[in-house]
C-alpha cells in the first residue's frame, strides 16, 4: 500500500474500528473531553459516527464519504467529527442508538447522529449514501443543510435538542411503579409461547420469514418450557421448534461448512445466504444451546456442531494468552492481487473450482462419478450459481455457490450407491482439501479487540460443552480464558472488570491508556461464565471470584429507587442518560441473565438479599414481560427459575473416585434449567462450608458418594445411584 496522505488522531487509539479510520480525509476525534472542549471553544455542531470493524455498511459508508477529499473538507469545517467503536463504548452507542430508533422508527451501523456542543442529538440515521438519490438524500447534503440550520436557527435548534432529551428520559425510565410484584411464571411463560409459536417458520425454523437471525435466546426459553412441560402437547411442540431450528441452521449457509463456526445471520428464509461476518457472542451462545439440545436428545449430530463451533474458536479467534478475539469480517479480497473486497469472497465457490479440487473418481460409486459430483450434489451447487440474484444487489456472489446441506447423509449416499458411513468419510476428506485451498486466500479482517462481555460468553460455550459432551479438553480451555480475564481485564486494587483489551505487537496484550471500566454486561457474562466453569470444573477460586463480582455489580449499576441495574455506573458528565436495556437480541440483555445469576450466587453463599433483588428486577419489568413477553426470552425463562426455586444437588464423595465421577456425570447429561451444580468434599471444598454450613450435616451413606437434592437449603432423602438422581433433576 502506498503511504497515507491524511493522519488524524485516531492513529493512538488501539480499537481495531478507530485505526481503520485514522487515515480518512476527515479530522476525527475519539470520544472524549478534547473533542467536547473543541465543540464548545469554536461553538460547532458535533458529528458523531458509530460502528464496528467488521460492519460492511459502516465500510462502504467509509469508501464513498470519508475517504472523500470533497465530504471531509465539508465535515471539517462545520463539524468537530468524533468516531466511536460501539463495541469498546456500547455506553455511549446505546444512548445514541436510543436517539435515532425513537426518531427515525430503524436504527443499525454505521449510526450517523448530530450534536449540540453540550452532546445533545437532534437529528440522526444511520447509513447515507454521499450523493442525492431519486429516494434518499445524500450525505454531503445533509451536511451542509444541518450546518445552513446552525447558522441560521441556532435557538431553535438548541430547544428542540432539549425537548428531545427530555423526551427520551421519560419513555426509556423502566421502573417499578408502585408496588408491583413479580409477574406470574405461568402466564408470562404461555404467552411468551404463543407469542412465538405464532411467529415460527415451520419449513425451515426460525421465527421470521427473513432476515433469520439464530436468536439462542428464543432456543433457549424453548428448551426451558419443554423441561417444565414435559407431558404436555405444548412442551413436545416447544422441544420440536427448537431442535428443527438447529438443525435447519446447522445444514443451511450460516453455518461455514468448510471453515466452522456460525455467520452473523441469513438474508433469506432458508439460512442459506448469509451475512457473512462471524462474531464471538453468536459462537459462545450457540455453542451452550446445541451443547443442551445433545443433553436432551442424545443426538450425536449436536454434539458435532458443537466441537465444529469450538474448533473454528480455538483455531482463529483464539489469542496466544488464552483471551478470545470479537470477531472476522465479512469481507475480504478474492485474490492477492484484487483491489476491491467482496462480502463473502473468502467462503464461496464456483462449480469450476470444486470440479478442479474433487477430480478423483470414487469407488464403489455409480460410474463415473467423481468426489465433485458427491460433493456439490450433497451441498447445493449449481453451475451458474446457487445465489438468489435478489439476495444479491451488488453482485458480489454472482456465478458463485454458498454451501448448503440440501438433504440428508442418507439421501446423498443412495444417490450414489454409498453407505452412510463411507459418505460421511468422502465429505470430510472434501472438506479438508477445500480448507487448504481456501486457507490460499486473503483472509477477511479480524478484529482482535477483546472484550470482557463477550469472552464470558464463549467461556460459558467452552465450559457447558466440556460438561454436556465430557470434553475435558473444553473446560481446560474455559479455564485458561477465565485465567486470562483475571490478569488482563481485572483490577484486583479495586476489585473491577475492565472492558477491553487489544492484540499488540509480537502478540503481547495491550491496554489503552486510560483503560474502559467494565460496564453492566461485562459483569453479568463473566460472573455467568464463572459459575459455569465453576460447575464444570468444581474449582471453587471460580466461585469466590463470582461473589466478589457480583457484590462489585451491585455497587456500581443497582437502582435502589426504580429497581434493575443500570448498564453503566454513574458519574460520567457526558453520558445523558442512564439506561437500562428492555429487550433480548443478538445478546441476551444483562438485567435478564443477572436474575439467574442473582439466583445462582444466593444457592453458592446462602445470601437470600439476592433472591430479594432478583424478585425486584422482575417486578420493574413486570408491564413489559406481560404484554410483550418475546421481547424478553431470557427474562421470562427467568422468571420461571424465580417461582420454581432452584434445585441444590449436593454431591459428597471423593471428587476423584470413580462412583462421584459417575454422579458428576448424571448431572451434567441431564438438561435440568434451575440446578445448581456442587461438591461438599474435597481440598477445595472448605470456601462452600464456610458459605453454607448446612453442608456439615451431610454425609455419604454407606462410604460411598452420595447426592442430596436440596431446595431452600432443605434436603430431600440421599440418594446412592445415579439412576435414582437422574429421576430427581426433572424440574
Amino acid at each position: 500500500p502506498s503511504v497515507p496522505r491524511h493522519t488524524n488522531r485516531l492513529i493512538n487509539e488501539k480499537s481495531p474500528y478507530l485505526l481503520q479510520h485514522a487515515h480518512n480525509t476527515v479530522d476525527w476525534y475519539p470520544w472524549g473531553q478534547e473533542a467536547f472542549d473543541k465543540a464548545k471553544t469554536e461553538n460547532k455542531l458535533i458529528f458523531l459516527s458509530v460502528g464496528y470493524s467488521t460492519c460492511h455498511w459502516c465500510h462502504v459508508m467509509e469508501e464513498e464519504s470519508f475517504k472523500s477529499k470533497e465530504i471531509g473538507e465539508i465535515m471539517n469545517e462545520h463539524f468537530v467529527c468524533i468516531k466511536v467503536d460501539r463495541e469498546e463504548r456500547p455506553d455511549v452507542d446505546k444512548v445514541y442508538m436510543t436517539f435515532v430508533q425513537a426518531t427515525s422508527g430503524g436504527g443499525g451501523w454505521p449510526m450517523s447522529v448530530w450534536l449540540t456542543p453540550d452532546l445533545k442529538p437532534f437529528a440522526g440515521g444511520t447509513y447515507f449514501p454521499p450523493e442525492d438519490g431519486i429516494h434518499r438524500v445524500g450525505f454531503r447534503t445533509v451536511l451542509l443543510r444541518i450546518a445552513e440550520q446552525w447558522r441560521e436557527n441556532k435557538d431553535a435548534l438548541l430547544e428542540s435538542s432539549q425537548r428531545i432529551l427530555e423526551a427520551l428520559r421519560h419513555t426509556s425510565d423502566i421502573r417499578v411503579r408502585g408496588q408491583e410484584s413479580p409477574p406470574p411464571a405461568k402466564e408470562v411463560m404461555d404467552t411468551c409461547f404463543q407469542q412465538l409459536s405464532r411467529s415460527y417458520d415451520e419449513d425451515y425454523g426460525g421465527f421470521s420469514k427473513s432476515p433469520k437471525f439464530p436468536t439462542p435466546v428464543n432456543l433457549n426459553f424453548l428448551f426451558t418450557y419443554w423441561a417444565l412441560h414435559r407431558t404436555a402437547p405444548e412442551g413436545a411442540r416447544a422441544l420440536q421448534m427448537a431442535l428443527h431450528t438447529l438443525r435447519m441452521m446447522a445444514h443451511g449457509g450460516i453455518h461455514d461448512h468448510i471453515g466452522q463456526g456460525f455467520h452473523r445471520y441469513s438474508t433469506d428464509q432458508h439460512w442459506h445466504v448469509p451475512h457473512f461476518e462471524k462474531m464471538l457472542y453468536d459462537q459462545g451462545q450457540l455453542a451452550a444451546i446445541y451443547s443442551r439440545a445433545f443433553q436432551i436428545s442424545g443426538d450425536e449430530f449436536f454434539a458435532d456442531v458443537v466441537r465444529d463451533i469450538l474448533l473454528y474458536v480455538s483455531r482463529d479467534l483464539s489469542d496466544p494468552a488464552g483471551g478470545f478475539y470479537s470477531a472476522e469480517d465479512a469481507d475480504s479480497y478474492p485474490t492477492t492481487t484484487s483491489r476491491e473486497k467482496r462480502e463473502g469472497a473468502f467462503c464461496v465457490w464456483t462449480a469450476e473450482e470444486l470440479r478442479a479440487l474433487l477430480p478423483e473418481p470414487v469407488e464403489g460409486a455409480t460410474e463415473g462419478t467423481t468426489l465433485a459430483d458427491v460433493f456439490m450434489h450433497h451441498y447445493g451447487v449449481e453451475e451458474a450459481g446457487n445465489v438468489d440474484p435478489m439476495k444479491d444487489p451488488h453482485e458480489e456472489l454472482k456465478g458463485k455457490n454458498v454451501l448448503i446441506a440440501r438433504g440428508s447423509v442418507e439421501l446423498t449416499a443412495a444417490r450414489f450407491g454409498l453407505e452412510p458411513a463411507r459418505l460421511r468419510a468422502l465429505l470430510h476428506q472434501c472438506q479438508h482439501r477445500l480448507s487448504s485451498a481456501r486457507a490460499q486466500r486473503p483472509r477477511p479482517h479480524l478484529d482482535s479487540k477483546m472484550l470482557a462481555a463477550w469472552n464470558g460468553l464463549m467461556i460459558s460455550g467452552f465450559a457447558q460443552a466440556g460438561a454436556a459432551l465430557a470434553e475435558q479438553g473444553y473446560v481446560s480451555r474455559a479455564a485458561q480464558a477465565a485465567a486470562f480475564l483475571r490478569t488482563h481485564l481485572f483490577n484486583p486494587d479495586s476489585g473491577r472488570l475492565l472492558r477491553s483489551c487489544y492484540r499488540g505487537k509480537d502478540n503481547s496484550v495491550e491496554q489503552s491508556a486510560v483503560p474502559i471500566q467494565g460496564f453492566l454486561e461485562d459483569y453479568v457474562f463473566v460472573i455467568q461464565a464463572l459459575f459455569d466453569l465453576y460447575e464444570a470444573s468444581l474449582e471453587q477460586s471460580w466461585l469466590e471470584w463470582a461473589l466478589h463480582l457480583q457484590h462489585m455489580q451491585d455497587k456500581l449499576f443497582w437502582d435502589p429507587e426504580g429497581f434493575a441495574y443500570f448498564s453503566a455506573e454513574a458519574g460520567d458528565p457526558s453520558l445523558l442518560l442512564r439506561l437500562k436495556d428492555d429487550q433480548d437480541g443478538a445478546e441476551p440483555t444483562p438485567n435478564s441473565v443477572t436474575v439467574t445469576n442473582l439466583l445462582r450466587a444466593a444457592c453458592y453463599s446462602g445470601h437470600m438479599d439476592w433472591v430479594e433483588k432478583a424478585g425486584k428486577i422482575l417486578a420493574a419489568f413486570s408491564e413489559r414481560l406481560q404484554k410483550i413477553p418475546i421481547t424478553l426470552p431470557e427474562m421470562v425463562r427467568a422468571t420461571a427459575l424465580f417461582h420454581h426455586t432452584l434445585k441444590q444437588v449436593v454431591i459428597c464423595g471423593d471428587p476423584q473416585g470413580e462412583d462421584t465421577k459417575e454422579m458428576l456425570h448424571c448431572v451434567h447429561s441431564v438438561f435440568s434449567p434451575n440446578k445448581v451444580l456442587m461438591v461438599a468434599d474435597g481440598d477445595s471444598a472448605g470456601f462452600l462450608h464456610r458459605q453454607l454450613p448446612f453442608l456439615a450435616s451431610l454425609e455419604r451413606k454407606d462410604g460411598k458418594a452420595t447426592a442430596y437434592v436440596c431446595s431452600n437449603f432443605s434436603c430431600f432423602l440421599p440418594v446412592t445411584s445415579a439412576q435414582e438422581l437422574r429421576g430427581m433433576l426433572s424440574p
